[in-house]
């Protein structure tokens, strides 16, 4: 399998059962998975629960091999754990025993090539650190730890450790769902505006259809379980994206033809076509 120049992360007939037992039962977890992503795309991907969505981000990012079929990421096959992505969940796992800062520097600490420099550039890391978690609305809250902050700030200090290492790729697993309705949208900004800065990659799995039509360029729906995309929606809103967008006819058309196709699949098995 050869990758398009274009294409950052390529999925080829990808399939995934969780242990050979499941395999020779033919019970799969994701089915035939295709998927084009390309060069600092943002794609958001939706559907009910326990449809895939997490798996397909452990095998996005090599924490899973696939039972069949072949990952491409930055034209590279994915045979283990990805170096060049960031990841941020829904809780925001910091450790409770480091400060902000400490906690934004921990992959550089872990990390090659950082890790191997980290003492000899322990400075010039802890300006990076510093001046993004200032780009976050954090500046000033370096040295505090996270029973200091609160869930909003947890979780943009969360997002910058994930992009302290300036990863291509930033993977996110419901990284706003714990968050009250204001908050969540602030921190919709802040992602808005560190993505049309650094221009990376981001995967985005969320089950808030109104979060995925105002971020991504491409939301892709997930069937039940085994998970497959059954639909691609290009979200054709022009950008930048103000919040006063969410209040549009266009932005509710989306967010409502979204929800109807995932209503459509909590009552069938039938594969809707894109």
């Amino acid at each position: 399998m050869t990758a398009s120049a274009d294409n950052f992360v390529e999925f080829k007939n990808v399939w995934l059962a969780y242990n050979d037992e499941l395999l020779a039962q033919n019970h799969f977890a994701v089915e035939d998975i295709n998927l084009q992503v390309k060069q600092g795309e943002f794609i958001a991907i939706v559907g009910p629960s326990g449809c895939g969505k997490s798996t397909f981000m452990k095998l996005t990012t090599g924490l899973r091999k696939p039972s069949r079929g072949e990952i491409l990421v930055d034209g590279q096959a994915v045979n283990g754990p990805l170096k060049i992505s960031g990841m941020a969940f829904q809780a925001s796992s910091l450790l409770p025993w480091r400060t902000t800062l400490d906690n934004v520097l921990l992959p550089l600490e872990i990390v090659e090539p950082y890790r191997s420099n980290f003492k000899a550039k322990k400075a010039e890391y802890e300006a990076r650190a510093i001046q993004l978690l200032q780009t976050v609305g954090l500046g000033g809250y370096e040295r505090k730890f996270p029973w200091q902050l609160s869930g909003g700030m947890q979780q943009r200090a969360s997002i910058c450790r994930a992009l302290i290492h300036e990863p291509k790729m930033l993977l996110l697993d419901e990284p706003f769902g714990a968050l009250d309705a204001f908050t969540r949208e602030e921190l919709w900004c802040t992602l808005r505006d560190l993505w049309t800065e650094q221009k990376f990659n981001v995967i985005l799995v969320t089950h808030d259809l109104r979060e995925s039509v105002f971020l991504a360029d491409t939301v892709y729906v997930m069937s039940k379980s085994p998970g497959r995309f059954v639909v691609k929606r290009n979200i054709d809103l022009p950008r930048p994206r103000d919040l006063e967008v969410t209040y549009t006819p266009e932005f509710t058309d989306i967010v409502h033809e979204l929800r109807g196709h995932i209503g459509a699949i909590r009552k069938t098995t039938a594969v809707i076509e894109p």
